[in-house]
């Protein structure tokens, strides 16, 4: 594999294509989740509970029902507005079927 080396700030960074890092940082993520989905999480441009919902072909109110948290909470998670609760997050990813550290 050939890597582009670019210098920002006079710090060395390798220039990595995206399939190729979101096959790295998803090592070992025994999530089932396609390339296509990863690849969304990986650029991070929505809320990554967002993405595997719309995925999962769930609503919110589906997945708020599904994790036992008001569908309101849920729309504060996702917006951002809120962090949401360790009980919270762990309630989503299992009503999601991944893992907790994919939703952080």
């Amino acid at each position: 594999m050939n890597y582009d080396i670019i210098h920002i700030a006079g710090k060395p960074h390798v220039l990595v294509p995206i399939h190729d890092f979101t096959a790295l940082k998803n090592a070992g993520n025994d999530n089932k989740l396609p390339d296509a989905i990863l690849q969304q999480l990986t650029l991070a441009q929505e809320s990554p509970i967002k993405i595997i919902r719309k995925f999962r072909g769930l609503t919110q109110a589906d997945l708020a029902k599904e994790a036992g948290i008001s569908r309101p909470y849920l729309t504060e998670i996702e917006t951002g507005k809120k962090d949401g609760s360790i009980r919270a997050l762990k309630s989503i990813a299992g009503a999601l079927d991944v893992s907790l550290e994919i939703l952080a």
